[in-house]
């Protein structure tokens, strides 16, 4: 018997509609005919940051879609105390922190610190009873984002353990 599963572009784009859900300055549209996936966005900073955090393309089977930006404020403003994800994910209310660590003898590490809740989105699953996928925001950038060896998804923990971690001095 033939095993039915989602195609990987649509769970692709549900993956990016649900991490930028909450980001009001972001908006996702598909074009199926012409096999792009087109961000809109309403900062130029922000555009610029998920442009190089996205890759430009990405295949699937005989299937490319092309990913692109558009952002109608031209005007950018210099961001140099953040690092390209706190420009990238500014304003987006999956996010709880992101917290760079300073590198004395490597690249600097940072840790993009999602709410600690469950994603749900409708993914065509036969093994659903609703055809949802549920997940972690954090397994979402770490299928949507390029691989970087210093860049870490996390998800952040209940309120009614942060007083017991807090002892806790790494990172």
């Amino acid at each position: 018997m033939a095993t039915l599963k989602p195609s990987s572009w649509t769970t692709f784009y549900n993956e990016v509609e649900a991490l930028f859900k909450y980001d009001p300055q972001v908006h996702i549209v598909y074009d199926e005919p012409g096999g792009v996936l087109c961000f809109y966005v309403d900062d130029a900073n922000k555009a610029d940051a998920l442009d190089a955090l996205l890759p430009s393309e990405i295949t699937f089977g005989d299937m490319t879609i092309d990913i692109t930006f558009c952002c109608d404020n031209k005007m950018t403003v210099s961001n140099k105390d953040k690092n390209i994800y706190e420009v990238a994910f500014e304003g987006n209310e999956a996010i709880s922190f992101i917290k760079t660590v300073r590198g004395a003898f490597s690249d600097d590490l940072i840790y993009v610190v999602f709410k600690n809740e469950v994603v749900q989105y409708f993914n065509d699953d036969f093994r659903d009873v609703y055809g949802q996928c549920s997940t972690l925001y954090q397994n979402i950038a770490k299928n949507v984002f390029r691989d970087d060896n210093s860049v870490f998804f996390c998800t952040d923990v209940p309120e009614t353990r942060k007083n017991e971690l807090k002892s806790i001095s790494w990172p």
